[in-house]
């Protein structure tokens, strides 16, 4: 099928870097949460990542007028329900992918394809709360958005060849290279990427390194552009725990178990830069090492 709309569930870092790419493709975006200071706050990310771009000649400053003409936003889920494609982009958790996913079903075009931006969890699973598993996929972008080139698509079990060429085909449009992944607990990238932000945990909580010892040691050791707990940090703590025990209890691997240290951080709500703490400060002028 030819896509021309989407509808994107969630204004937060993906949701609003997801709209962002797909303005500058060309598709008609419909951007959907349930608060409004978090639209506007999303919009407004928008606009000076644009212009960010426009400042370094990636795009012009029509294409960026352009772009941001093709975003509108609602606050009430059902209206996603004609687009050609929706792509869910909320909290990393199944209960609320679910219940999303439950409520547009009533509304939704008979052609509709439903996705979710999970970075780890079952896509078979979501798809069969759906009443069309076969044209459910799993369409998992990486952070920040507008950046990265890779995007993970994940085939359910009762995914038909249509919708992944569909996907496929969308994710072509974007400039942007697809990464074809099975089916299990975390994928590609956070099947690997995570057990070692977990080990570096690890690593801290057991006196080995201090923050600032582990993340020079694999900037300057391993040629990372980041330390996994910087980027622990950025990418937030709690949805690092919820891979971690996507992974624990899917594969029941005692590799995968969530490091203590990193639980008693989410659950000092010390989330890394969105909450301006976690294996760093971030509340003065330069980030400082919490450990």
């Amino acid at each position: 099928m030819d896509i021309q709309t989407i509808g994107v569930v969630g204004a937060g870092q993906m949701g609003n870097g997801i709209a962002h790419v797909l303005a500058l493709a060309g598709y008609d975006v419909k951007m959907n949460d349930i608060k409004q200071d978090a639209i506007d706050k999303a919009m407004e990310t928008i606009r000076k990542n644009m212009e960010r771009q426009v400042s370094r000649e990636k795009i012009t400053a029509e294409e960026r007028d352009a772009a941001l003409g093709r975003i509108s936003s609602t606050l009430t889920l059902t209206d996603l329900g004609p687009s050609d494609l929706i792509i869910e982009a909320a909290t990393e958790r199944e209960t609320i992918k679910t219940a999303i996913f439950e409520d547009l079903v009533p509304h939704l075009a008979p052609h509709t394809i439903l996705s979710s931006n999970t970075s780890s969890i079952s896509i078979t699973r979501l798809a069969s709360r759906t009443d069309r598993p076969e044209k459910f996929m799993g369409f998992h972008f990486m952070n920040p958005v507008p950046v990265m080139q890779l995007v993970e698509l994940i085939r359910g079990i009762a995914t038909d060849e249509p919708t992944y060429k569909a996907c496929a085909a969308v994710v072509e449009r974007l400039g942007k290279t697809a990464s074809s992944a099975e089916d299990f607990p975390a994928f590609i990238v956070n099947r690997i990427l995570m057990p070692m932000i977990n080990e570096a945990v690890y690593v801290l909580y057991e006196g080995v390194g201090n923050v600032k010892s582990i993340d020079m040691a694999m900037k300057l050791g391993a040629n990372h552009p980041m330390g996994p707990l910087e980027l622990a940090d950025f990418i937030g703590l709690d949805t690092c725990l919820a891979i971690m025990n996507v992974l624990h209890d899917g594969l029941a691997d005692t590799k995968y178990r969530p490091c203590p240290l990193l639980t008693k951080y989410v659950e000092a709500g010390w989330l890394g830069r969105k909450t301006q703490r976690g294996f760093y400060d971030y509340r003065g002028e330069e980030p400082v090492p919490t450990r």
